[in-house]
């Protein structure tokens, strides 16, 4: 049997539907001037944490979405032995995901004196950017071994192994699933074939009885010491165009995907006026021309401060105070209190439907959604509050500790993003740790200059928008000067490299050349500011000038300025 830990990403049938692109971030004026603002990338994807414990074992969270019938929903992994089952949130990882997006700051630095239009555009209007027996299962065709079942939060889950002698061992597995309630899609039963002939066994999980889709969670997994690994090949029946995966990687070190290439993005390509219109493009577009294969470093860092951006320390210290039985005096008021204060977390509708009495014709939901309303509670006589307190530790509570405990437990995390198509789920990629490797900073910062004359408004004015790396671009309005794909356009990677767990890693494509060549031919014929006795006004050098814009979502920060 193999001793890696292996997960599957998602499944619907096989594999679960995935959420829809992100939006872009909505424009917002800033009084007609350009301003300073740290703006967030915001993808949707399918998320996973891999925390390697200090005893060397492997613990994962992974993210369900799914679309659909609650009746219809199975969801599958093949996995090394009978990992111990547990649930996490939703919320975890909203958190997660929003402290460690990265993010695009410009500091903007005025030169010369524009002329003041901020009146022409009225005020301004800115935006910063192991369970319980789950019943008795049918035996099945020949070859298949229950290793566990139970349930756990709003599901049910059964572990089998195969007989991999079997000619037909993914078919049986499949079969037997479909015959014991669970709605599998025997067209993926091939994609599981190779997992099922390496001795791994397969984890399914279905809706318990009475939950709806609402009540999906994450689930938490552990395993034995092995790499952190995941199975795309099932995945790949219901994956849309371009999935988009973003991993967390817990350890002594910075991770690296071992398997897979390392790709560093040409940040001259990114949108930073905004971000959010191209990014993900970008992101996709670099894993391309990896050969569908690599994996975007967003960033890496100390993992401790997560922990209490997961779950913290206020609302551990208000959860105490809830347990103890002398606070309920008031208890309307102490039960309001509570929900209050957990109401985004999952299994909150759960300990309310089975413990919170409830006035006739409430249901639960209007209930949470106006907790201070007249007539929404029943009579509180008969209400236990040890029960509810129980189930609120149970579902909510623990599971949210234990997924910050994750995060206390590892000195560094790393985060991971990619696309993927289902052409491209051909080989399952690893995670290990390299000692060797710097930090990476979710923040990155630029420098814009604004080339101002009294004759025109800033944002009219040409810029310069030097990188990171010392390269510059120049342009005008609010358009950034390049685009994702265009034919003859610029590289989406920087640097490709193929990293393991010691040294930077091989370059094995290095477009630095050619990318400070086409800065230098774009700036060039770049519009720039011209002076002469009579006026001042900006031009295009060798090419047309830029067309006016109206400006996107930047935050209303003071400017440096800088008189030419």
């Amino acid at each position: 049997m193999s001793n890696k830990s292996h997960l599957a990403l998602a499944g619907s049938a096989l594999a679960v539907a995935l959420a829809a692109a992100a939006p872009a971030a909505p424009a917002a004026a800033c009084g007609g001037f350009f301003c300073d603002a740290a703006q967030p990338v915001n993808q949707a994807a399918e998320r996973i944490v891999f925390a390697r414990e200090p005893d060397g074992s492997v613990t994962a969270v992974i993210q369900i979405q799914y679309a659909g019938a609650a009746e219809e929903f199975a969801w599958l992994l093949p996995v090394a032995g009978s990992p111990e089952v547990r649930v996490s949130s939703n919320e975890a990882f909203r958190r997660l995901q929003q402290a460690t997006n990265p993010q695009y700051l410009l500091n903007t630095i005025v030169e010369g004196n524009c002329r003041d239009d901020r009146l022409a555009f009225g005020p301004s209007d800115s935006a910063g950017g192991g369970g319980a027996d789950a019943g008795a299962l049918a035996p099945g065709p020949g070859g298949v071994t229950v290793v566990n079942q139970g349930s756990v939060g709003p599901y049910d889950f059964v572990v089998i192994s195969v007989d991999p002698e079997l000619p037909t061992a993914s078919d049986v597995a499949v079969e037997w699933l479909r015959e014991n309630g669970y709605q599998i899609d025997p067209s993926g039963a091939a994609r599981l074939a190779p997992y099922l002939e390496g001795g791994m066994n397969l984890l399914a999980f279905r809706l318990t009885k009475g939950n709806d889709t609402g009540a999906i969670r994450p689930v938490m997994l552990g395993f034995g010491p092995g790499l952190a690994t995941i199975p795309l090949r099932p995945t790949a029946v219901a994956a849309v165009d371009d999935m988009g995966i973003m991993v967390w990687v817990l350890g002594p070190h910075r991770a690296v995907p071992v398997n897979y290439r390392s790709l560093e993005l040409n940040e001259a390509l990114i949108d930073w006026l905004n971000p959010n219109r191209n990014y993900n493009a970008v992101v996709t577009e670099a894993a391309n021309q990896a050969g569908g294969q690599g994996f975007v470093t967003e960033m890496s860092g100390e993992a401790r401060p997560l922990a209490d951006t997961i779950f913290a320390d206020w609302e551990l210290s208000q959860w105490a105070a809830a347990s103890d039985l002398s606070s309920w005096g008031d208890v309307r008021g102490r039960l309001v209190d509570v929900l209050s204060t957990f109401g985004s977390h999952d299994g909150i509708r759960e300990v309310v439907d089975r413990t919170v009495p409830l006035a006739p014709g409430v249901d639960v939901d209007a209930f949470l959604s106006c907790l201070g309303c007249d007539g929404q509670l029943g009579s509180l006589d008969a209400f236990d509050v040890g029960a509810f307190l129980s189930a609120m530790e149970a579902q909510v509570i623990e599971p949210m500790r234990q997924t910050r405990a994750l995060f206390e437990r590892s000195p560094t995390v790393t985060r991971f993003y990619t696309t993927m198509s289902a052409d491209e789920m051909s080989v399952d990629p690893s995670f290990a740790f390299n000692p060797d490797l710097p930090p990476v900073a979710a923040l990155r910062q630029a420098d814009r200059i604004i080339e101002c004359s009294p004759g025109i408004s800033q944002f009219e004015a040409p810029w310069r928008v030097v990188l990171p790396n010392g390269q510059t671009v120049r342009g005008m309005g609010n358009t950034w000067p390049f685009t994702v794909g265009e034919e003859g356009g610029l590289p989406a990677n920087f640097r490709i490299r193929r990293v393991g767990t010691e040294g930077e890693g091989e370059v094995i494509v290095d477009n630095g050349a050619l990318i400070a060549a086409a800065l230098a031919d774009h700036n060039a014929r770049a519009p720039r500011l011209r002076t002469s006795a009579c006026s001042v006004s900006p031009v295009a050098s060798g090419g047309a000038l830029f067309g006016l814009f109206a400006l996107g979502a930047l935050g209303a920060l003071a400017f440096r300025r800088r008189r030419s």
